[in-house]
C-alpha cells in the first residue's frame, strides 16, 4: 500500500517491455522497478499489457494491493532488503498504434491505454484479436482500427479505460503530428471527443506550447518518459499530490486526478519535462542534409529542403504555431528553495506548473567529460544516488554542497545550471535529438552561487 507519508507520487505511466521493438532486454518487473527506485519513481505503467507473452509474465508477477495498483509478489519475501524501503507500485498501461484512413489521408495515431484490470485487459484483448489485430507481433501492436474505433471498442467494455493520446506532436505518429495527425480533438475522436481528458507533450514539446491551443483548454497536459530502456526511465514525468490525508492510492484516484475532478482527492501538483529543444522533433528540418529551421525560418524559406528540393519535416514548434489559438504564452518563473526553477502560467493558475531538467547521467558526462554510457559516469552515479537519494531528489533538492563534496565542483554545478535553466540546446529536428550543452566554452563557473531569490520561492515540491 502507497503509505500515508507518501503524499506526492511520482509516475511514469508510458514506456516499453522487452516484448517490443528497439527495447531493451532488461524492461522486465523486477529491473524495471530497481531502476524506479534509482529514478524516485513511485508509479510505473507496465507497458504492453496487449501482448500475451507480456500479460501473462504481468499476471504471475504482480498482485493487486488497492484497486487498480499492483505491487510485485515477491516484496513481501524482501522487507528486509533496504531496496523495499521505496514502493514501486504498477498501473496497467500499453501503447497501441492505429494506422488508417480518414479524411482522403493515411493516418498514423499512437495512443496510452490503461486498464482497471488484468480482466478488463483480457477483454479489450480478445476483442481486437476479433478484428484481426495481430498483437503478438509487437509489444505496441499496430492496428488497422480508427481513433474512434478504439475507443468504441475499449469503452464498451469499461467506461474507467483511459485512454491519452501520446507524444500528440511527433510529425509521424500522433494526433496533432504534422504528416498523419488532424487539427483537432474531435476531427480525431469524433463523438468520443469529450472521453478524452488528457494528452501527452512528448519530448519536442512542453506544457507553455500546449497551453496556447483552445482545444486542450480543459484537459490535463501530462508527461511520461516513453523510455525504451531502465535508463530512460523517469526522463519526464508526472507528479500527484493528495489534497489531504489519505490511506490508499486507488486507480479511481488516478482517473479522478486526470479528469480534474472538483472532488477528487488527488490532482497533478506538477509535470518534469525533457527541455523541448532537446527533443528530436523540435525543430523543422531534413536530417539527410543536415538542414534546420526555426518556425520563422520555415515561414520564410518554405518547407522544401534547399538541398536536395525534398519536403522538410515540420518541426513541433512550427506545428504548435500552426495550430495555436494564442500567441506565445511566458510562464512566470519561480524558484523553489533549492534554486529549481518551476514555470506557471500567468492566465490560469488551475494549470499545473513544470520544472525542466536534464538527466543525471547527462550532467556527469560532461561534467568528468567522458561519455555517458562509460564506466565512470555509472559509478559517479551510482555513489551519488547511494549517499544522496534518488535521481530526482539529487536534481531538485539536495544541496549543491552536498553534491559538490561527493563528486566535485564542476558536478555541483552543472546540477545548479540545470536547475537555474543556465545551459544552451541546439535543438533537435527529423530525428535526430538535440544537443545539450551545459558549459558554451572554456569560460566555467569555479565556484557555486550563494544568492536565490528568496520572495520567488515555489512550495509544489
Amino acid at each position: 500500500m502507497i503509505q500515508l507519508k507518501y503524499m506526492k507520487i511520482v509516475a511514469d505511466l508510458h514506456l516499453h517491455s522487452k516484448y517490443s521493438r528497439a527495447v531493451s532486454q532488461k524492461m522486465e518487473p523486477k529491473t524495471m522497478t530497481q531502476w524506479a527506485r534509482k529514478k524516485g519513481i513511485d508509479l510505473l505503467g507496465t507497458a504492453d499489457w496487449t501482448h500475451p507473452l507480456w500479460l501473462k509474465e504481468l499476471e504471475a508477477s504482480l498482485e493487486e494491493e488497492a484497486q487498480g495498483i499492483f505491487k510485485l509478489k515477491e516484496e513481501n519475501n524482501n522487507q528486509k532488503n533496504k531496496e523495499s524501503s521505496q514502493p514501486v507500485r504498477f498501473v496497467l498501461s500499453t501503447e497501441i498504434a492505429s494506422i488508417y484512413s480518414q479524411g482522403g489521408k493515411s493516418r498514423r495515431i499512437h495512443n496510452v491505454v490503461l486498464s482497471p484490470s488484468f480482466a478488463v485487459a483480457s477483454k479489450i484483448n480478445a476483442e481486437l484479436k476479433k478484428r484481426g489485430c495481430n498483437l503478438l507481433a509487437d509489444g505496441r501492436p499496430i492496428i488497422g482500427l480508427s481513433s474512434m474505433q478504439l475507443g468504441e471498442l475499449v469503452w464498451s467494455i469499461d467506461s474507467k479505460v483511459m485512454i491519452i493520446p501520446a507524444h500528440i506532436w511527433t510529425p509521424w505518429f500522433a494526433m496533432f503530428g504534422s504528416k498523419s495527425g488532424f487539427d483537432t480533438i474531435e476531427e480525431c475522436w469524433g463523438k468520443y471527443h469529450k472521453n478524452i481528458f488528457a494528452v501527452e507533450t512528448g519530448l519536442s514539446s512542453d506544457p507553455a506550447m500546449n497551453w496556447r491551443l483552445k482545444d486542450l483548454e480543459d484537459k490535463s497536459i501530462v508527461s511520461f518518459s516513453d523510455a525504451h530502456s531502465p535508463a530512460k526511465l523517469g526522463r519526464e514525468l508526472t507528479v500527484l499530490q493528495s489534497r489531504k490525508e489519505v490511506k490508499e492510492f486507488t486507480y479511481k484516484d488516478l482517473l479522478n486526478a486526470l479528469q480534474r475532478h472538483k472532488d477528487s482527492d488527488w490532482q497533478i501538483a506538477y509535470t518534469v519535462e525533457f527541455h523541448p529543444e532537446e527533443g528530436k522533433y523540435h525543430y523543422t528540418g531534413h536530417r539527410s542534409c543536415q538542414v534546420r529551421h526555426s518556425p520563422e525560418q520555415t515561414v520564410n524559406q518554405g518547407t522544401i529542403c534547399p538541398v536536395c528540393g525534398k519536403p522538410l519535416t515540420l518541426g513541433v514548434m512550427h506545428r504548435v504555431e500552426e495550430l495555436a489559438s494564442k500567441k506565445e504564452i511566458k510562464p512566470i518563473k519561480k524558484a523553489n528553495p533549492a534554486g529549481v526553477v518551476g514555470f506557471y502560467n500567468p492566465e490560469d493558475q488551475t494549470r499545473p506548473p513544470y520544472i525542466m531538467l536534464v538527466p543525471l547521467a547527462e550532467i556527469l558526462s560532461e561534467s568528468l567529460n567522458t561519455g555517458i554510457s562509460s564506466i565512470k559516469v555509472e559509478n559517479e552515479y551510482n555513489k551519488l544516488l547511494e549517499k544522496l537519494g534518488s535521481e530526482l531528489k539529487i536534481l531538485t533538492q539536495s544541496k549543491l554542497e552536498e553534491i559538490e563534496a561527493l563528486s566535485g565542483t564542476k558536478t555541483a554545478l552543472g546540477v545548479e545550471k540545470v536547475r537555474t535553466g543556465k545551459i544552451v540546446i541546439e535543438p533537435g529536428f527529423d530525428g535526430v535529438f538535440g544537443i545539450v550543452k551545459i558549459w558554451q566554452d572554456e569560460k566555467q563557473e569555479s565556484s557555486l552561487s550563494q544568492t536565490l531569490d528568496e520572495k520567488k520561492q515555489m512550495t509544489i515540491f
